[in-house]
Formats: C-alpha cells, structure tokens, sequence
C-alpha cells in the first residue's frame, strides 16, 4: 500500500513539474505579445498594435463607451480615438498578472498609461483573455477602463 501511495505522490509531483515550462513559455509568449503592441503603439502605429488581437468578427472590446465585437470595428476606433502619434502618446504597461487557464487560453489583468505632453495623460486598467489560435498567442476579449 505504501509502494502504491508514493507512486502516486510522485505522479502528481512529476505532473507538476512538467506544467511549469509550459507556463513559464506561456508566460513569455503573452509578454511578447504585449511588448509587441507597445513597441507599435509608440511609433504611432495603430494597424501593428492591433496585430495582437484576434482578427476575427468575435472579437470582442470593452471600454467605456460599451461593446464592440470585430476587429475591424475595433481598428477603426482606436484610430477614431487616437488619429495621430501626438493623440496616441507613449504607452506603457504594468502590474501584470498573467494567469493561465490551461494550455491555450490565459487571462491578464494589468495597467495602461498613456504619456501626453501636449494631450493630458490618460491610464485605466484591463483585463485580456487570451487564445493560443493557429500556434499563436491573441487577445479575443479586452476590457479596458
């Protein structure tokens, strides 16, 4: 009986193990998703900064002004919203957390701030759900305030 519980213990052990480099990959390839976007967004391109999200219509925006499902919708707001590099300013992220929900999805809850000289500031935080999709790592849901 003893044989069998410490074959057990070291199963779960073993199980154990073998998730932390699935997560910390997991962990790295969100970050570079999100290092990405912020690299993009501070030379002023929108188009390259949305290259992190899902492009599909079931993606999904949530901001103050409410929902917004599809990438394209989504684009053409940010470029609404943000119609030059003076509007869009240098962005920053931090106090993330990510979460993984499994080997393909993973949620992150963080800060964003917007430096603006000549705009006035902006910062809020978010929550992004993300899917591991055809080998990649994309944000489909995105709630920002």
């Amino acid at each position: 009986m003893r044989k069998i519980f410490w074959v057990l213990i070291c199963g779960v052990l073993l199980s154990a193990c073998s998730q932390v480099p699935a997560a910390t990959s997991l962990r790295r390839d969100i970050t570079q998703v999100l290092t990405t976007q912020t690299a993009a967004w501070n030379r002023g391109d929108v188009a390259g900064f949305m290259q992190g999200y899902w492009q599909s219509d079931s993606l999904v925006f949530i901001g103050k002004r409410g929902l917004t499902y599809g990438w394209q919708p989504t684009l053409d707001n940010y470029k609404r919203n943000y119609p030059d590099a003076a509007a869009m300013g240098q962005l920053v992220f931090s106090n993330l957390r990510i979460t993984p929900l499994g080997d393909e999805a993973a949620h992150l809850v963080g800060k964003w701030h917007l430096t603006r000289p000549k705009a006035g500031d902006l910062e809020g935080h978010f929550l992004l759900v993300f899917r591991r999709l055809n080998g990649q790592w994309v944000i489909v849901a995105d709630h920002s305030s």
